[in-house]
């Protein structure tokens, strides 16, 4: 009968007989058969969460980088288009018109009050009627049923290509009216509150169902300065024509006027609430 001796021990073993598990392997280190299958374990597992080049994830990843190239560029664009890009001349006319206009809104405050307090004290039919009078102009005026002149400005947009649309005509009446115009006008149409733009069965523009053909001429009463500067803010409405192919001429005016005017009409749905 053969025999395994033990080289630490010199013991001896009977043939056949197997070294029990971890004898001979160092205190901390695991044993062979043990290290290659945590080994092969890690392998399968970096095999399988690996990315793949697969056409899928190639077109994720072109997506991906569109969107954020495209987002980046929505930033820059919103940045440069506010009032950062103003010069120091356009910011200061800007003020200065919101500073005119309060100082006009003040007036108004004050003419009210004095009614007001003309009234309380008794001062008489005269002063009532008067007061009256003078709320129906200017609602009058709102409402686009009386003429109005004053100063202004005249912007006249030529479009040849016939490229300027009635949004972007609505741009240009909105921003008139952010910058204090107090009436508009449309070549022969009077633009109050209600008004709406579209376009006809022909292809021309229409304002309030009457149809327009180029040149547009936009006549607006108020601060002639203010607006100027408005309309010509870099990116606006004067940039936004250039870029159609129209061609936008802004002229200050020291008397503009709009006689245009809006049938009366009764409010449909409207009625006046109790206080």
């Amino acid at each position: 009968m053969s025999a395994d001796r033990d080289e630490d021990t010199n013991a001896v073993r009977p043939a056949g007989e197997h070294k029990p598990a971890g004898e001979d392997t160092p205190a901390g280190e695991a044993a062979p058969a043990e290290t290659e299958s945590v080994r092969t374990g890690w392998s399968r597992l970096w095999r399988a969460a690996r990315p793949r080049a697969t056409k899928a994830n190639a077109l994720i990843t072109v997506l991906a980088l569109g969107l954020g190239v495209a987002m980046v560029a929505q930033v820059r664009e919103t940045r440069s288009s506010g009032l950062e890009n103003l010069r120091q001349d356009d910011l200061v006319a800007l003020l200065d018109g919101v500073n005119q206009q309060s100082i006009k809104l003040g007036q108004e405050a004050d003419r009210l009050t004095t009614t007001r307090d003309r009234l309380r004290s008794g001062g008489g039919d005269q002063a009532a009627l008067q007061a009256a009078t003078d709320r129906l102009q200017t609602l009058g005026i709102l409402a686009g049923t009386l003429p109005a002149t004053g100063p202004g400005i005249r912007m006249t947009i030529e479009d040849p290509g016939k490229a300027v649309k009635s949004s972007d005509i609505l741009n240009a009446v909105e921003e008139l009216r952010d910058a204090g115009a107090e009436a508009i006008q449309l070549n022969d149409v009077r633009i109050v509150a209600d008004s709406w733009f579209g376009t006809g069965a022909d292809g021309r523009m229409v304002a309030d169902g009457k149809s327009l053909t180029p040149p547009y001429v936009l006549t607006a009463i108020g601060d002639s300065h203010t607006m100027a500067t408005a309309m010509a803010i870099p990116g606006g409405v004067v940039d936004a024509m250039k870029q159609l192919g129209a061609t936008p001429t802004v002229t200050s005016v020291q008397t503009a006027s709009v006689t245009a005017l809006r049938a009366e009409s009764t409010p449909r749905y409207a009625q006046p609430s109790s206080p």
